[in-house]
């Protein structure tokens, strides 16, 4: 991580010196910007809004993509239908879902969080699905012969079966999820958020705002991931980590 980090950086500062300045500004002069940007009103209002919508949008994801997942692994038709629709509906890019939930919805929250929903579903459902599918037959007729009811099954059988692909899919998803809510704040343009704080940035010129935003995109989305998401996975999944 620490390389890659230094590689990239090395690059942006490589090309800072390459071309003019208000093309494209030197890491120096953008870490100070960050620095006072996030002691400011302004930062912590964008910041806030953009965690809060990422948090109910993807907080939805998950739990209607578990519950949609173990439902189409347990009913073979509704297993069917859901794969059918998640093949075609993944396909479409979230963002082109915008001007259909504007038109609906009207400007607002809404709209963003149920954008931030959609492209977290998808690999978050698929994940569930396709390891409830491969959960062993020997398994599921010991548990029926013991006599568990159906919702025995899905707590005793697939779900401690599906929670190592859960966790995966969990982390795919909030990829989707939190690029889905950065363009979409870009493209609406409500309230504040992090997006709409890039996409003013872009509007006036202002080369170092742009860069101070997508630091600090690429840095949340680096600690939400690795750190909160991956300490997350290794408690649950510490067992494959002895």
């Amino acid at each position: 991580m620490a390389v890659a980090v230094i590689v990239i950086l090395l690059f942006w500062q490589t090309a800072a010196w390459i071309l003019p300045d208000f093309l494209m500004p030197g890491v120096p002069s953008v870490f100070v910007r960050l620095g006072l940007e996030t002691q400011s009103a302004e930062f912590r209002a964008a910041l806030s809004g953009s965690l809060g919508r990422l948090g109910v949008g993807y907080g939805l994801a998950l739990l209607f993509g578990i519950g949609f997942g173990l439902a189409g692994g347990v009913l073979f038709f509704f297993r069917e239908v859901l794969k059918s629709a998640i093949i075609i509906l993944q396909s479409i890019p979230s963002i082109a879902w915008v001007p259909l939930f504007l038109i609906m919805m009207g400007f607002g929250n809404t709209p963003i969080i149920v954008v931030v929903a959609l492209a977290a579903f998808f690999p978050a459902a698929l994940s569930v699905m396709n390891a409830t599918e491969s959960v062993l037959s020997v398994h599921v007729s010991a548990a029926r012969v013991m006599g568990a009811s159906r919702w025995g099954m899905i707590k005793r059988v697939y779900l401690p079966a599906v929670t190592p692909e859960l966790i995966t899919g969990a982390q795919l998803a909030f990829g989707n999820a939190w690029r889905a809510l950065i363009s979409a704040e870009m493209l609406i343009g409500f309230g504040q958020g992090l997006g709409r704080s890039l996409a003013y940035s872009g509007e006036t010129a202002d080369m170092i705002g742009v860069m101070a935003n997508i630091l600090t995109i690429a840095i949340l989305a680096t600690l939400i991931d690795q750190v909160f998401l991956e300490k997350l996975k290794r408690r649950l999944l510490r067992y494959q980590y002895v």
